[in-house]
């Protein structure tokens, strides 16, 4: 990045701007006035000068002038978080003290403290969810501790990381997918658990646009199809509900609510269904303007329920009791008389300002009014609860415990006493246990649900009443890691089985001390790890835990390094296994061995060459997919599609292996795809799906799977196809089959 002048303000006073810098200074001012209860003019042209000034010789992967970065981001807090011009400024000024030359004490005296203190907590959290070493979990407290003392740190950041987001097309596709992925698993949930639904959506769909791009652009299309219809059936959906509404003089809004493409691919993946069975396609949103209460929420549901017949499963009452993140919101889904389904959200002014914008929105109703102060309290008590509870040793299994806890469904239980706790879907009494208190979670013997004795292990429903019972002494048990998914109780157990490890290792460690000063044999430390290595151990406290559990004889490590040292040969005979660099890992793809099947169906890095490479059985990739490629240690090259919840564990946990794969235009190989059929079940269909593929589409069948119930038919048909154009033209072809009603491609 460029270097500044260190007198700021000299440099500041003298600057003059250009046409096009003072064009885009006045829309910033123009987006302060309109979103901000108030806007210090002085304040965003002094930090926009010195934004400009800082970065005006440097360019973005684009080619467009750096300065313009901060400037989206600063738009994005102005127009979307609507905050106060403090936090527009600090967000011009986000990259200066890590990009340039300017101190964040030249800032604190040109723009004051609060404006330094931003700039300060978004410096320190910078890289928190790039960086994959072990500093991450140390790194990720940081975030967390800037995010409880102020939340617009993370706003800021949010906001940076969403223009990234925006304007990813012009980097690499490899960084494409990091960066996409990283978003996908940290981002968007982090945004969802401070209630930022609007940014969640949009984070959500730009990196779905890159994880899978012929996905997002099918159901884009389809979206765009339909849209017509689409408005055309939600307008005479709504025009009752409108007049009716009036008629009892409420002040209200009422819209049609798009759901996002993402979410869309999501229910397709989870319910196996095809877009036009995704029913909530169609929702509304009924917003009561000031000064209407939560009361006249229950009084438009009843009209609309007059109107409609709703479905009672299907009823969320989150007014009452909301989620987590203060989301308040009647929910319900309705009938029309032709029988379509319409999803329908209630809410006040304030309410649906909240949902949007989450705790960007609490900050701003926090001055007098009760609700938003509490929110921000819980907020900062949920993050506290983070930090004071044990973290792991390794940083990737608290990054991925704190994941567990963002970005689930949420199950509402009781105490005896009737308060309300909110845990994650999944959640068992040891949850809960650990919820209360920790020293509950550690004392728990058994438990009670609604009244009857249960397993601790037992999973937790909505509306549970849970009593746990605890004893004098520590209960924990390492066998119930596996059926807890709240942080504290999973780094509670992971500690408590750490310190029963170390006992039982220092054990083996006295009995080897003991054996080797008997044999009157002295070893250094290093050379031990050697000795311990030759046995198969990682380490010398993984020896240490295997003597001292009785599962390894202490005397064949003591033989081993008798007979050696006697030999002075240790060193020779078994050098130290080293763990191989990055580098090293890239020379050892390069290198292997040149054997591939015959199909070469792969470009590897823009070359067809002979790279030895396989497809991941978990996602079947055919040609035409978007794809990716992950070395492994022998150099080999597994291939995922680029949507594979496994790939992107991958990305997240070793980024550096990704290579870039595509697929060659001569490919003369067939490939295994699953398709899956629904329709009325008849006489002699199985036998007319067959017949088509065979003779029709000249594809080969590998298996087929059938079920029948209550006249319905579903078949899973395995079938050898060349590429994703076979595959749609084997969907397309089985649609048209008398009595078949869906035809989709099998994940």
């Amino acid at each position: 990045m460029a270097n500044v002048d260190t007198d700021i303000s000299d440099v500041i006073e003298k600057l003059e701007l250009g046409k096009l810098e003072q064009s885009t200074l006045h829309e910033l001012l123009k987006l302060c006035h309109t979103h901000l209860d108030e806007t210090d003019d002085e304040l965003i042209t002094r930090a926009f000068k010195l934004c400009y000034h800082s970065h005006k010789d440097v360019k973005r992967a684009s080619g467009e002038p750096y300065y313009l970065h901060p400037v989206e981001v600063a738009k994005i807090m102005a127009a979307e978080f609507t905050i106060d011009d403090e936090s527009v400024a600090a967000a011009l000024l986000h990259d200066t003290v890590e990009d340039t030359s300017i101190k964040l004490q030249d800032i604190r005296e040109v723009f004051g403290d609060v404006v330094g203190h931003l700039i300060d907590g978004v410096t320190k959290i910078t890289g928190v969810f790039e960086n994959r070493d072990s500093k991450q979990a140390e790194t990720f407290m940081k975030l967390l501790l800037s995010m409880a003392e102020d939340i617009r740190v993370v706003l800021i950041k949010f906001a940076d990381r969403l223009h990234n987001m925006r304007t990813i097309s012009h980097l690499p596709r490899q960084k494409q997918f990091k960066k996409a992925t990283e978003t996908m698993e940290l981002y968007a949930p982090l945004a969802h658990r401070f209630g930022l639904f609007k940014m969640k959506n949009e984070f959500e769909d730009l990196c779905f646009k890159v994880i899978d791009p012929n996905s997002y652009k099918f159901i884009a299309r389809k979206l765009k199809e339909k849209k017509e219809a689409r408005e055309e059936f939600i307008e005479e959906f709504m025009k009752p509900i409108r007049e009716e509404l009036s008629n009892f003089n409420f002040n209200f809004e009422i819209k049609g609510r798009p759901k996002h493409i993402y979410s869309i691919y999501r229910k397709m993946q989870n319910q196996q269904k095809p877009f036009e069975e995704i029913y909530d396609l169609f929702a509304i949103r009924v917003i009561l303007e000031s000064p209407h209460s939560k009361e006249d929420c229950w009084r438009v549901y009843s009209i609309i329920t007059d109107w409609y017949t709703p479905i009672p499963k299907r009823f969320r009452d989150f007014i009452s009791v909301p989620k987590a993140n203060g989301y308040q919101s009647l929910h319900t889904t309705v009938i029309t008389k032709k029988g379509r389904k319409v999803e329908v959200q209630i809410r006040t002014r304030k309410m649906d300002d909240i949902a949007e914008h989450g705790l960007a929105a609490h900050w701003k109703y926090k001055e007098g009014e009760e609700r938003g102060s509490s929110e921000l309290d819980k907020f900062v008590t949920w993050v506290r609860d983070v930090l004071d509870n044990p973290r792991p040793d390794a940083a990737t299994e608290f990054v991925k415990d704190f994941q567990l806890n963002l970005y689930q469904d949420e199950i509402y239980v009781f105490t005896p006493d009737g308060e309300l706790k909110t845990l994650p879907k999944g959640a068992s009494c040891i949850d809960f246990a650990f919820e209360i208190h920790s020293e509950i979670g550690e004392r728990a013997i058994a438990s009670k649900v609604n009244g009857k004795m249960v397993p601790l292990r037992q999973k937790l429903k909505i509306g549970d009443q849970v009593e746990i019972i605890t004893g004098n002494k520590i209960n924990l048990n390492p066998d119930w890691m596996e059926d807890v998914v709240t942080h504290k109780a999973k780094a509670r157990l992971r500690q408590f089985i750490k310190q029963k490890e170390r006992k039982v290792a220092n054990k083996g460690r006295e009995l080897w001390d003991k054996r080797a000063k008997k044999g009157k044999v002295e070893i250094t430390d290093q050379e031990l790890t050697k000795v311990a290595k030759i046995f198969g151990f990682d380490t010398t406290q993984d020896m240490f835990y295997e003597i001292g559990s009785g599962a390894f004889d202490v005397g064949k490590p003591f033989e081993k390094v008798k007979e050696y040292k006697s030999k002075g040969r240790i060193e020779k005979e078994y050098p130290e296994d080293k763990e191989l660099s990055e580098e090293e890992i890239q020379e050892e793809y390069i290198s292997t061995a040149r054997s591939v099947g015959e199909d070469k169906a792969l470009l590897v890095e823009g070359e067809l060459s002979n790279v030895k490479y396989s497809y991941a059985n978990c996602c079947n990739p055919i040609p035409g997919d978007q794809v990716i490629g992950f070395i492994s240690r022998n150099g080999d090259v597994k291939i995922h599609r680029s949507n594979c919840k496994n790939a992107h564990h991958l990305m997240n946990t070793d980024g550096e292996r990704i290579v870039d794969v595509s697929w060659s235009k001569n490919i003369d190989t067939q490939f295994l795809g699953g398709v899956k059929v629904i329709g009325e079940d008849r006489v002699g269909l199985v036998n007319d799906l067959t017949e088509i593929l065979s003779k029709s589409l000249q594809t080969n069948m590998k298996s087929i799977n059938v079920s029948s119930e209550g006249g319905m038919f579903e078949g899973i048909l395995a079938v050898y196809i060349n590429d994703l154009d076979h595959l749609e033209r084997v969907i397309q072809r089985l649609e048209r089959v008398e009595g078949v009603k869906n035809v989709m491609r099998y994940e």
